[in-house]
C-alpha cells in the first residue's frame, strides 16, 4: 500500500482494497482513529487495519460536538490516572506522534472549578481531592473566601467549598490532536473507507466478517466496536447487548456585555450548568432535564432550555452575566452508558475477538489516548501493559454491577 502523505488531504474511498484484514475498527472518529494509530506504530504488531467510517466528514460525531476539555478532577483512580496520561499525550504530541513537524496541541490550563452546595456534596469532593494529590494531580480545595480572593466575579452565598485545579486541567485543541493521528494512521499504512457496517458474521464465539452498504465482505481477526453513540447497533449485529445510547447534550457561546477580568475555569454550577472561558467569549452547555435517549440523527435544538435553566444559572452564580449575547448554539451526543456512565473497553466475555471501545459518556476525547494505547495492547499482546484498564471491561456489564464514578458531569 502506498504511504499516505500526512500533510495533503487524502482521496475519499468506499471500497477496501482487500478482502481480509487483521484489525476492523468500526468508527473512524477520535476514538477509533486513536486505536488505529497506536496499533499503526506498535512493535509488536504488524497487521493490516480496515477503519470504517459512515460519515468522513464527521460532522455528526461526537468528536466534532465536543467540547475540548480536559480534567483530572475524578473520584476513581483508573479514570485519573487515564487523565493523566491524556495530559502528558497532548503536552508531548510531536514527540508520541514521532514528528518534529507535527504542531504541539494548542492548550488553555484555566482549570476546573467544581463548586459544593451542601456539606454531602463537599465531603466528596474531599476525598476526590485526596485521591487526586495521591496520583500526583494538583487539585487544591478552597474555602468561599479564597474562591472570592482568586475570582471575585462568583456569588458564592450558597457554597460551602470549591475544588480547583490548574494544572493540566481545562481546554486544549482536540481537532488537532483528533486530525494529526488520523493523518499519521492512514500514513502509516491503515486503510479508511467510506462506508459502513451493515451486518458482522459470527461464527460461535468470533466474529468472522463485516459487510458493508456497498456490499463487500471482509473478513476480520478483531473487530473494534468505536460508533461512538451508535455503538449498541454495531454491537447488536453480532448478537451483543450494550447499555449505550444517544444522549443529547447542548452548547451556547456566548459574550457578555461586561467580560470578566480574569480567565474563567470550567465552573460546575450546582444546577448543573457549566461554563468556561472561550477565547474571548464563553461557552456553556448543560444536561436537559428530560434525560431520555434520542436518536444519533436527532440534532434539534431545545429552544426553552436557554431561558428556563441555562441563563437563570449564569446570572445567580456570576451576576456580571446577567447581560450576555448568544452567538452560537449546537446540540451534540454522549455515548451515554446507562449502567454506570464509564467507559466500556476491552474484549466481550464469549465473542473474545469482539473489542469494545465505547460508553464514555462525555469523556471520550480526553480518555481516547489511554484507550487507543490500550486496546492496541491488547491486541498486540492480548494484555493491557501500560495501564490495566480491565475494571473497565464489559464483565461489570454482564453482571449488571456498575463501576461507580462520582464526578459525573
Amino acid at each position: 500500500m502506498e504511504p499516505v502523505d500526512p500533510r495533503k488531504p487524502s482521496p475519499v474511498v468506499s471500497e477496501p482494497r482487500r478482502s481480509s484484514y487483521d484489525v476492523v475498527i468500526v468508527g473512524g472518529a477520535v476514538v477509533g482513529s486513536a486505536v488505529a494509530w497506536f496499533l499503526s506504530g506498535h512493535v509488536d504488531f504488524g497487521g493490516k487495519v480496515l477503519v470504517v467510517e459512515r460519515d468522513m466528514t464527521y460532522s455528526k460525531s461526537s468528536t466534532a460536538h465536543t467540547n475540548s476539555c480536559m480534567r483530572q478532577q475524578f473520584s476513581t483512580e483508573i479514570n485519573i490516572r487515564i487523565s493523566r496520561f491524556a495530559a502528558e499525550f497532548v503536552r508531548d504530541f510531536p514527540e508520541f506522534l514521532g514528528d518534529p513537524e507535527v504542531p504541539r496541541i494548542a492548550v488553555d490550563h484555566f482549570g476546573y472549578m467544581y463548586l459544593a452546595a451542601d456539606e454531602g456534596f463537599a465531603g466528596q469532593l474531599r476525598a476526590n481531592q485526596e485521591l487526586q494529590v495521591s496520583l500526583g494531580a494538583a487539585t487544591k480545595l478552597m474555602s468561599p473566601d479564597e474562591i472570592s480572593a482568586a475570582y471575585p466575579f462568583y456569588n458564592l452565598d450558597d457554597i460551602v467549598c470549591g475544588s480547583h485545579n490548574l494544572v493540566d486541567e481545562g481546554y486544549f485543541d482536540s481537532g488537532t490532536m483528533f486530525d494529526w493521528l488520523r493523518r499519521k494512521a492512514r500514513h502509516s499504512g491503515v486503510e479508511y473507507v467510506a462506508n459502513e457496517v451493515v451486518s458482522i458474521g459470527r461464527r460461535g464465539d468470533s466474529v468472522v466478517d463485516v459487510t458493508l452498504t456497498s456490499g463487500e465482505r471482509v473478513r476480520c481477526g478483531t473487530l473494534v466496536n468505536a460508533s461512538g453513540p451508535r455503538a449498541a447497533a454495531t454491537a447488536r449485529m453480532a448478537g451483543i447487548e450494550l447499555p449505550v445510547e444517544a444522549r443529547k447534550r447542548y452548547t451556547f457561546v456566548f459574550e457578555a456585555a461586561s467580560p470578566l477580568d480574569r480567565r474563567l475555569p470550567l465552573t460546575i454550577d450546582p444546577s448543573g450548568v457549566h461554563v468556561r472561558s472561550d477565547g474571548a467569549a464563553y461557552m456553556v452547555g448543560c444536561t436537559p432535564d428530560s434525560d431520555a435517549a434520542v436518536s444519533p440523527d436527532d440534532f434539534a435544538m431545545d429552544h426553552d432550555i436557554w431561558e428556563d435553566k441555562v441563563w437563570p444559572a449564569l446570572a445567580h452564580r456570576i451576576p456580571a452575566f446577567e447581560r450576555i449575547k448568544v452567538t452560537s448554539r449546537w446540540a451534540g451526543h454522549y455515548a451515554y452508558n446507562t449502567l454506570d456512565q464509564n467507559l466500556i473497553v476491552g474484549p466481550h466475555d464469549v465473542v473474545g475477538n469482539f473489542v469494545f471501545a465505547n460508553g464514555f459518556s462525555g469523556h471520550g476525547m480526553q480518555q481516547s489516548p489511554a484507550v487507543g494505547r490500550g486496546v492496541a495492547e491488547l491486541i498486540a499482546y492480548g494484555e493491557y501493559r501500560s495501564l490495566d484498564l480491565s475494571s473497565l471491561g464489559y464483565d461489570r456489564v454482564r453482571r449488571g454491577i456498575p463501576f461507580v464514578e462520582r464526578a459525573i458531569i
